[in-house]
């Protein structure tokens, strides 16, 4: 097992910001970890990279406890946190340089640093210093720090925020290619990149784990309702919707546009069109929908 979380717990004064969560991830997998600002997952992985102690509970890395092995996990683990912190006076290769000191990387360091250069796509800007790159460069270089000593586990903390969507592809295959042998822990507010890239999602909510399942898996377990999404020609006096009994539930996603949510959707089908008609409402499209990834974490983390 690459990484393994039992009972974990962080608090801050009064506040448990992680509340006994266990969750385990095995060699090559690539798993989003999401949840919504303040849930818990950057706290989290801080502490699998050893930068926050734990309150109770218990973290391992290939092995090595955070808490006793602080040194040996850190070998095996490649962090690239959200702010990316970086040296912005010093150029790429000098930059890497260091980080390969820290490492104490043997005499293969030169070759090494020139492979993640090319790995990462950063040859030609590799003149360069960090503090003239484009965020998508700056990237780049956090994730070449993070792979340069060839760790084990890789913990990526929003390595796409702010770039643009050029950047957020290269930067996708990048992390992409970095696995296979590799355990990476993706944290995201995209949903795409966690559809593209993770085989597994670890939803975290307050606190406390609320999913962890495959992406399939999760849509199957949460769409307890089908979805009709209703194009109308003109703006919906919601007053109106009252009239529907099939519906259970309803949501504006456009201006002109409702999801209405039914465990019945053929008989609402029907309903709505007789309610159209009864209320001179024009409909310009009626289609069904099943529920997204977006959706289901809607569903979990407004509790």
């Amino acid at each position: 097992m690459s990484v393994k979380v039992e009972s974990l717990t962080k608090i801050y004064d009064t506040q448990r910001a992680v509340n006994d969560i266990s969750f385990e991830l095995k060699k090559g997998e690539i798993v989003g970890f999401l949840g919504p600002n303040g849930a818990g997952k950057s706290t989290t992985m801080k502490i699998i990279t050893t930068y926050l102690p734990p309150t109770m509970g218990r973290v391992s890395v290939c092995g090595y406890d955070v808490t006793q092995d602080a040194i040996e996990v850190r070998k095996r683990i490649g962090y690239l946190p959200e702010s990316n912190p970086l040296y912005y006076e010093m150029y790429i290769r000098e930059y890497l340089e260091f980080t390969a000191g820290i490492h104490n990387l043997g005499g293969n360091r030169k070759a090494r640093i020139e492979e993640m250069i090319a790995m990462t796509g950063l040859t030609k800007e590799a003149g360069k210093k960090i503090g003239a790159l484009s965020k998508g460069y700056k990237q780049r270089v956090g994730l070449a720090q993070a792979m340069l000593h060839d760790p084990e586990v890789l913990i990526l903390d929003e390595p796409t925020s702010g770039l643009d969507p050029n950047q957020i592809i290269e930067i996708r295959e990048l992390i992409k290619k970095s696995a296979g042998e590799k355990t990476i822990l993706l944290s995201t507010h995209i949903m795409q990149e966690v559809q593209a890239m993770c085989s597994r999602v670890i939803i975290i909510n307050n606190g406390k784990i609320v999913a962890d399942d495959s992406i399939e898996n999760l849509r199957q377990l949460n769409t307890r309702q089908d979805v009709l999404v209703v194009t109308l020609e003109h703006e919906l006096d919601k007053a109106l919707l009252v009239g529907l009994k099939q519906l259970t539930r309803s949501e504006q996603s456009a201006p002109l546009q409702w999801k209405f949510y039914t465990d019945t959707p053929d008989l609402l089908r029907r309903e709505v069109m007789q309610w159209a008609i009864n209320n001179d409402i024009n409909i310009n499209s009626i289609q069904s929908q099943s529920e997204s990834l977006e959706d289901v974490f809607r569903n979990l983390t407004t509790a």
